[in-house]
């Protein structure tokens, strides 16, 4: 690897989303690392990818695991040496199961299994892999979020998704205040509604249109935003 290519762990990277984020960075010049919980559908993607002349590699990550995150961890250090950009992508949505999408009669298991997944598991990730930044000065971290979490226009159902992503937020706000006067910067981003398999078909927008703001934060120049919620490129309300 040349010692000045920056280097890029995108989880849930497999599909939607993740996928698209890893192919415009690797277009962009990154070496990306694609993880997934799925080994055999992460190892088909990076090579889809592969074959389209970028440079993403695989390796398994189940972001849920203490374990697969520390192995993650010491790959990252092995192979670079360094990491530039993590994109907290991977998450779940299962409130639209079991008849779960009120707050009413939500079971707390499928909160904590919410929550282990789009909070615990981008904090696990994220505390795992910063140190890399904090030796060099330099990172970029996205919290993948959703319009879903924002306090200014909280609305019912759904109510595991928009905790775990509110939530999200608060970390994306407390991590940026104690990385204040450092060169590593983390925002939120709210990717609007996207045609994935979570998004679902009726959704108007490609998984390329939703990473590309994604793709933004994570490439920003120095002195540049931190500590913010984007969606489209701007600033939306907490």
């Amino acid at each position: 690897m040349n010692s000045t290519q920056k280097v890029a762990v995108i989880t849930g990277g497999n599909r939607g989303l993740g996928f698209a984020s890893c192919r415009q960075l690797a277009k962009q010049g990154y070496e990306v690392i694609l993880t997934s919980r799925d080994e055999a559908k992460g190892k088909t993607a990076a090579k889809q990818l592969q074959t389209e002349g970028l440079n993403v590699i695989f390796h398994p990550l189940d972001v849920s695991s203490d374990n697969s995150t520390r192995e993650l961890a010491e790959f990252v250090s092995q192979r670079f040496g360094r990491l530039d950009v993590l994109v907290n992508n991977a998450g779940i949505y299962i409130d639209n199961q079991a008849d779960e999408d009120s707050i009413s009669n939500v079971k707390i298991d499928s909160l904590q299994q919410t929550i282990e997944t789009n909070l615990y598991g981008a904090l696990r990730v994220t505390q795992a892999l910063i140190p890399f930044m904090k030796q060099q000065n330099y990172g970029r971290i996205v919290n993948v979020s959703s319009g879903m979490g924002q306090l200014t226009d909280m609305k019912g159902g759904s109510p595991g998704y928009r905790i775990s992503k509110t939530a999200l937020n608060a970390v994306t706000r407390i991590f940026a205040s104690e990385l204040k006067n450092t060169n590593i910067f983390i925002n939120s981003v709210c990717p609007g509604w996207v045609n994935t398999d979570m998004g679902g078909a009726d959704a108007p927008r490609t998984p390329e249109q939703g990473a590309d703001t994604i793709v933004w934060l994570a490439t920003l120049s120095d002195h540049s935003a931190t500590g913010g919620f984007f969606r489209d490129r701007q600033p939306i309300d907490w």
